[in-house]
C-alpha cells in the first residue's frame, strides 16, 4: 500500500495557489518546531468571501499538500465557512494522511485561523 494518496501526491507536485498576496487582508504564520514546518497564508477578503488565498510552507511534502488542499477549500467561500475548516476534513480531501503526518493538516488549520484572526484584527466592523 502506498504511504501517500495520489491526492497528497499531487498536490506535493503541484501545489496550488503558492506564493504571496501583497496587501493581503489577512496573513497568518504559524510553525511547528517538532518538525520544523512553517506555514504562512495570505487572504484576499470581499464582502466577507474568501476571494483570493495564497499560501507558502516550508516543510514536508504533507505540510505542503496539506496547504495546498487548505487553500483549495477555502477559496471562494465565505468567511463564517473557513473559520469551521477541520484539519480533519483537510486530510479528508487529500484521501488521508499518515498519522505520523496529521499535524501537518492541523498546521493548515491553524495558519487559516491565524490569518483569520489578523483579517479581523485589522477590520473589527466584520467580526
Amino acid at each position: 500500500m502506498a504511504l501517500y494518496s495520489e491526492k497528497v501526491m499531487d498536490h506535493f507536485r503541484n501545489p496550488r495557489n503558492v506564493g504571496v498576496i501583497e496587501n493581503a487582508d489577512g496573513v497568518g504564520e504559524v510553525g511547528n518546531a517538532k518538525c520544523g514546518d512553517i506555514m504562512k497564508m495570505y487572504l484576499k477578503i470581499d464582502d466577507d468571501v474568501i476571494t483570493d488565498v495564497k499560501f507558502e510552507t516550508f516543510g514536508c511534502g504533507s505540510a505542503i499538500a496539506s496547504s495546498s488542499m487548505a487553500t483549495e477549500l477555502i477559496k471562494g467561500k465565505p468567511v463564517e465557512e473557513a473559520m469551521k475548516l477541520t484539519n480533519k476534513a483537510v486530510a479528508e480531501a487529500l484521501d488521508g494522511l499518515p498519522d505520523y503526518k496529521m499535524h501537518c493538516s492541523v498546521l493548515a488549520e491553524e495558519a487559516i485561523q491565524a490569518a483569520l484572526e489578523d483579517y479581523y484584527k485589522k477590520n473589527p466592523q466584520h467580526k
